[in-house]
Order: structure tokens, then sequence, then C-alpha cells
């Protein structure tokens, strides 16, 4: 009978959702694990940019493991450099430093005869591990437009996620492809710093208030004295973002008050009339992505600013070329045009039958309980497909979906199988019943169109439920769900 001590786990991923399922593996005595990063440190997408302004639009305090609750918050959000040193530590403190392989990119997992899992490494080397969990998250591999003369361009280009910080940005002439996530991040801190700026921007965005907060020194030594008060904090702070379910859901009052906060903003902060035309969204809350920010519309109304409502046409030697056919000239062009989402072909991963991942995943991402697929025998996602919860911080969904996959590792264990694969029928009537739910929400309605939705139309990237409901359907997952060998 395999025991938990001796299966061998291989985790991809050394960020957030990694490290939850690290900690929770040992907690739940699988102590032959690795877990593997490409980057020299853990961190994730919090090691992996380094763009200017990079920080996180959730609570800092919320924005934590539940278990690793961090009294020394700078403020009540926080940049990217403070967020990658929490992780780092955490990672430490929950004892993974031994299990940890840096610096090492896998490139492939193909599932042998004798039921296990072949990894092979960039560097050649080839291993073998009875479970595999795919943890490497969703911001990675940048997304480019396709538009034509990008690669004949005479200055410096580069995504936002690949920052080039030896280029000198002062006093330059300066395009920003994108208005969104990166974007509303970037451009102030670019416009400080540009002669001329030049933002692009396909279609408007919902913007809230930030509020962003410093917490002083006597503060942080109360939450460390007072522990209790970081707990009330959380709570609070979960009930306001419990409110966000409702706002994106399409025929709810709460979604009109969403969008008259922003609206105000906009007014309150543009004194411009055509330029708060330009702002203002013509699609409903939580289609697209919903922003947080206190600086960038104040960076719109700098004289050396100035907001294209245009897309990318066509990218020239000297600059660019918009949709309403403006040409303008650049000496630096910025593509904040986000990322390939769920790109499961990253890593070549095949399964019993020889189905690659990649092509199953192609058109028609989907996921039994956003944590496995049939023909995918023990491997496992930490956040897979509709495995994103929108009105909790995405540490609470990786927290609970890792403690399933664990559970279920332990159940088969005891049931003396050794390996484990969603039954087809469980894998399609929770993928149907998923199906009916998506036009409820704004960002799952067929009139929408972003990134949370496919060109095939399919919404394969949110939960269509709250949080409540994900935990519900995780605590009524087991063995009866899936086929065991």
């Amino acid at each position: 009978m395999p025991d938990p001590s001796t299966l061998r786990v291989a985790v991809i991923g050394a960020g957030p959702a990694g490290i939850a399922s690290g900690r929770e593996l040992l907690r739940q005595g699988f102590d032959r694990i690795t877990i593997f990063d490409a980057l020299d440190a853990p961190g994730g997408t919090w090691r992996l940019h380094s763009y200017p302004g990079l920080a996180c639009d959730v609570w800092a305090h919320s924005y934590s493991f539940s278990y690793a609750p961090n009294p020394d918050w700078s403020a009540s959000f926080v940049d990217q450099p403070e967020i990658q040193a929490y992780l780092a530590r955490c990672a430490t403190e929950f004892g993974l430093d031994p299990y940890l392989r840096l610096n090492t990119r896998i490139t492939s997992a193909n599932f042998q005869s004798d039921g296990c899992w072949r990894l092979e490494t960039a560097n050649g080397e080839t291993l073998e591990y009875d479970v595999v969990i795919n943890a490497m998250g969703n911001q990675h591999t940048p997304l480019f437009p396709e538009v034509p003369g990008m690669d004949l361009f005479q200055g410096d280009s580069w995504h936002a996620t690949r920052w080039n910080h030896a280029v000198e940005l002062a006093g330059k002439r300066i395009a920003i492809v994108g208005s969104a996530a990166s974007a509303v991040q970037i451009v102030p801190e670019v416009a400080r710093l540009a002669g001329q700026l030049t933002v692009l921007q396909r279609s408007a965005n919902w913007i809230m208030p930030r509020g962003k907060k410093p917490y002083p020194a006597w503060q942080r030594r109360l939450a460390r004295r007072v522990p209790a008060l970081i707990t009330l904090l959380r709570t609070w702070q979960g009930a306001l973002m419990g409110q966000v379910q409702y706002a994106v859901t399409l025929g709810h009052k709460r979604m009109d008050q969403f969008e008259n906060v922003a609206k105000n903003f906009i007014a309150r902060s543009i004194s411009d009339p055509e330029l708060r035309r330009k702002l203002t969204p013509d699609s409903r809350y939580g289609c697209k992505r919903g922003l947080v920010s206190d600086d960038f519309y104040p960076a719109l109304n700098r004289d050396n600013v100035e907001l294209v409502a245009a897309g990318l046409q066509a990218v020239t030697p000297t600059g660019l070329v918009t949709t309403d056919g403006r040409e303008i000239d650049v000496d630096i062009i910025i593509y904040c045009t986000g990322y390939r989402i769920l790109d499961f072909d990253r890593i070549a991963v095949t399964g019993s039958e020889g189905t690659r991942l990649g092509d199953v995943m192609a058109h028609n991402p989907r996921a039994h309980k956003g944590i496995s697929v049939p023909g995918f025998p023990n491997y496992f996602f930490a956040v897979g497909p509709n495995g994103l919860v929108l009105n909790v911080s995405y540490f609470k969904t990786a927290e609970k979906s890792v403690a399933t996959i664990v559970r279920l590792l332990k159940d088969m264990c005891a049931a003396g199988a050794e390996h484990m694969q969603p039954r087809d029928e469980a894998f399609e009537v929770y993928n149907a019943w998923m199906a009916h739910r998506f036009e409820r929400f704004s960002w799952g309605a067929s009139d929408c169109h972003s990134y949370y939705r496919n060109a095939a139309g399919h919404a394969p990237f949110l939960f269509p439920g709250n949080f409540r409901e994900y935990c519900k359907l995780h605590d009524a997952s087991g063995l009866q769900e899936y086929k065991l060998g």
C-alpha cells in the first residue's frame, strides 16, 4: 500500500500556490517532495516581474497566507519587493528551503506506462515522480499585439513583464500600448520621467481609488502584540471583497453602485470633459478586470501625457500607427498588453493516452473543480481552469485547492491505489453545471470581450460563484469522483 511518506511529489512553481502546496504536503506527511522554479528565489510572479510601480491591488493583510499573517506590512497596499520578501520568508518558515530546486526550469512531463511521471529540465536532466502539482500561475508569458512592423522599430521596446532597466527614460518620447492592470501602475512612474508620454487605450477600464495608507511603526508594533487585530481587519476586508460577487452579477444593484463610484472618481480626477468621456467604460463592471489606482488619473492630467483612445495598428521604424490612422514618432515602446492566460503549453505535458495537455486545453480549457483533468493521472493544478474565485484573495483559493489535492492523495494512499484521475462522468457533469452559470456574470456574458473569455467564447478563467460555493464543492470531493489504479 502506498504511504504518503513514500510518494514522490513534484511541485512546479514556487510562487504563492507552490508554497501553499509544499506546506500542505509536509503537514500531511508527504516529505518526498521537490518544489521546482526557474527563477533564483521563491515568489513566482513577484520574483519575475519588476516594472516600475508594481504593486498588489488587494489589501496587504488579505493578500497573505491565512496561516501566516504579517504584522510588518508597511502600508495597506504594498509593492513588489515587500511581497516577494514575504513569500521567501514564508517558504523558509514553512520548512520548504530544503525542498526547493531553484534555477531549474521543467520543460516536459510525460506519464509512463509504469505509472510515474518523467520530468525533463532545461539542462537535460531526467527525473521521476509519482505526482505532479502544477503551481506555475498564469501571469508569466507575455502577450504581444499581432501587428506588422514590430521588428522594424529602431528604438528600444519591451513588454512590461520583462522590464528593461538598462534604458534611460528621462526626457524620452515614450509610448505605452495598453491601459489596463500593468499600465495603470507604470504610467504614473514613467510620466514623471518622460519628455512626452503617449498612452494607447483600446477600451476604458473601471478604476476604483486605491486609498493606500502607510502603517506607522506604532501600528505595526500593536499588530505584533495583538494578532487578533489582524484577524479583525481581514474579516472586515473580506466582507468588502465579498461585495465583488454582487458587483459582477448582472442585474444586481451592487453593479450599478460600483460603476457610480468609479464614474464619480473620474469626475473628481479629470477636469477635461473629452478626456472624461474617453476614460468612461462602455462595458459593465467586471467584464474586464476591475482596477484600483490613486495616481493613474492624475498622471493623465500632466502636460507631457496624452491618452489616445485607439489601439495599435502598426509599428514603424520611428514609432507607431494607431487604429484611427494617427502616426506617432517615439523613442521607446512599452507593451502593457497582458499575458497568455492559462498557457498550458508552457510545459509539454503528455498524459496516459499520449494526449498533450496543451492540445486538450487549446480551445476548451476545462478541469474538474479546477484541479484535475481526465487522462492525466496524478497530475493536478493548484489553480486550474475556472479555479480562481473573484471575491476572495488568490491566497484563499490556492489554499483551498491544494488542501483538497493533498486530502485526495492521502485518501488514494489509504485505498491502496497508486494513481487517480477524475471520472469522465463527474468531469462532464461538473463542467455542464458551470456552463449554465457563466451568463449570470458580466465577465462570462456572451457580449463581454476580455481575457476572461477565449476565442471560442468559453470563460475558462474564473469560478462562476463565490468562495463559499467553491469550498462546498471541494469539501464534497472524494474518491467517488475519481478512477483509481
